[in-house]
């Protein structure tokens, strides 16, 4: 599953945008879900705050950031410094939350569970601002 917390410059509002998946992602993955994302976002600029993972940092993602500038940009966080990601905050939500104490019978359970508990934080979007909070970092 990838996520991103979207916030308006303004601090107006925030959404959570996310993917799921069955397997791990790469960076073609992760390109497709940028594009994805750019119309969650319909068509507003972006800003990435990224961790250290490979497919962040590998040549054709850098590329195709690179081609993206008129909407995108992307900003490496230090090489561990969960603390500073506001997306940390939702995985410990879901974590302590939606799956706590819940073991999948199949993947088609887990991942309609992912989504109820995505659904809930999505209707909560003060979370996502407490998310925010955490991290010390400001829009």
């Amino acid at each position: 599953m990838a996520s991103m917390c979207c916030y308006r410059p303004d601090g107006a509002r925030a959404r959570l945008a996310f993917h799921l998946q069955p397997g791990s992602y790469n960076d073609q993955l992760l390109i497709g879900v940028l594009g994805q994302l750019r119309r969650f976002l319909h068509g507003e600029k972006a800003t990435l705050l990224w961790d250290g993972l490979p497919s962040h940092r590998s040549r054709p993602m850098r590329a195709f950031v690179a081609s993206q500038r008129g909407w995108l940009v992307a900003e490496r966080l230090p090489g561990y410094a969960p603390e500073l990601n506001p997306v940390e905050g939702v995985w410990a939500n879901r974590k302590g939350q939606a799956f706590a104490t819940y073991a999948a019978d199949t993947l088609d359970d887990l991942i309609g569970h992912a989504r109820q508990g995505i659904g809930r934080v999505r209707r909560r979007p003060q979370l996502l601002f407490a998310f925010l909070d955490r991290t010390g970092l400001s829009l």
